[in-house]
């Protein structure tokens, strides 16, 4: 029997220090572990607004496949292309990888997520499948005008991580972990850590400081303005084992993003044993169960400060919440059982095309 081909359409950089690319990569390399023959396509830089010569050479790229490959588009470029899907489903099986629609990202003006809620809608509409990384995306689906007949959930695998051993240094350590860009909601944090200044913590902030200067530039300049520069340190964007270093010595993650497609950075931190404070937005509902943290509403600044002052001051729960996190984290699935549930899902999807 001939091994399965795929084409994985990506935009930008694969190798970008993102959920949604460290998810794809791990797909990738999951698939050809299971003997698939996985050609890797660069869509170029810009997406979700790329100029016309870019999205003319994306196509290009595409339609330049052999017609019988099946071909995985990532969201972030398959939404802001429907002319290209169009053209391209005439002769060929194209799968949708949606992290999270494209409209719900935050930071974007009523008119930029007009256009990009409109282009998505049409775009998935020449999907023949769609696949999504949580339950709380696939809901969303139809109203992006996608039966949920045509969906599958395929969540993000999670590392096998030992126990963080927690903070050393007398005063509690707080870790958050996200790109910096408004939907992470580090601009709420800080505000809620600045109500917090009577008590003992620090905080560590690990993300991409360049995809969005401009977000990066105000989240500094807010940090000076509530003289909080030696009680919260940015780090950038770090390699997976000095990623790991910190989760090992942290006593509690907060992210309080508006929006989440699926929270990979808190699954990292339960599976750490770490205990968590986030928000209500998007899935992490669905991934941080209420025994593994304090999740309040996404923005709410004062239900904030108060769930990262209640597990400072308390270690007792803060000990009650990193058990729940545990014990959650070590029943995440595998990035082996993700990838082995999205091979599944394709080899369905072949198996309609050719009966």
């Amino acid at each position: 029997m001939s091994q399965p081909r795929l084409a994985f359409a990506v935009p930008g950089d694969l190798q970008t220090a993102t959920g949604g690319y460290g998810y794809d990569r791990r797909i990738i390399k999951e698939l050809q572990a299971l003997g698939w023959l996985v050609e890797v396509v660069l869509l170029g830089d810009g997406f979700p607004w790329p100029d016309e010569a870019t999205l003319v050479n994306a196509q290009r790229k595409l339609e330049a496949l052999d017609p019988s490959t099946l071909i995985v588009v990532d969201g972030l470029a398959f939404g802001v292309m429907p002319e290209a899907m169009f053209q391209l489903a005439k002769s060929r099986q194209l799968v949708a990888l949606v992290h999270h629609p494209l409209a719900l990202e935050n930071g974007l003006s009523a008119s930029d997520q007009a256009t990009l809620r409109a282009s998505e809608t049409r775009a998935l509409a020449a999907a023949a499948h769609v696949i999504v990384t949580s339950q709380s995306t696939a809901s969303l689906m139809p109203d992006f005008g996608v039966p949920l007949n045509k969906v599958n959930v395929v969540y993000p695998g999670t590392q096998a991580s030992s126990r963080s051993r927690g903070g050393s240094t007398g005063r509690v350590e707080l870790l958050s972990v996200g790109t910096i860009i408004p939907r992470k909601g580090f601009d709420v944090l800080v505000l809620a850590l600045s109500k917090l200044i009577e008590l003992d913590w620090h905080l560590t902030i690990i993300g991409d400081n360049e995809r969005d200067p401009d977000c990066a530039a105000a989240l500094a300049v807010q940090i000076k303005a509530y003289q909080l520069e030696n009680r919260i340190t940015l780090t950038g964007a770090l390699n997976a084992s000095e990623l790991a270093s910190y989760y090992d010595k942290s006593d509690v993650f907060v992210l309080a993003s508006r929006f989440e497609g699926y929270g990979m950075a808190y699954a990292e931190a339960m599976a750490c044993g770490l205990p968590v404070i986030g928000t209500t937005g998007g899935a992490i509902t669905d991934t941080v169960p209420e025994q593994a943290g304090c999740l309040v509403a996404p923005g709410d600044v004062d239900a904030l400060a108060d769930a990262i002052a209640l597990l400072v001051r308390d270690p007792l729960i803060r000990e009650q919440y990193a058990q729940g996190a545990w014990q959650t984290g070590q029943a995440l699935p595998t990035w082996e059982a993700s990838g082995a549930q999205f091979a599944d899902v394709l080899r369905a999807l072949h198996h309609r095309a050719v009966s």
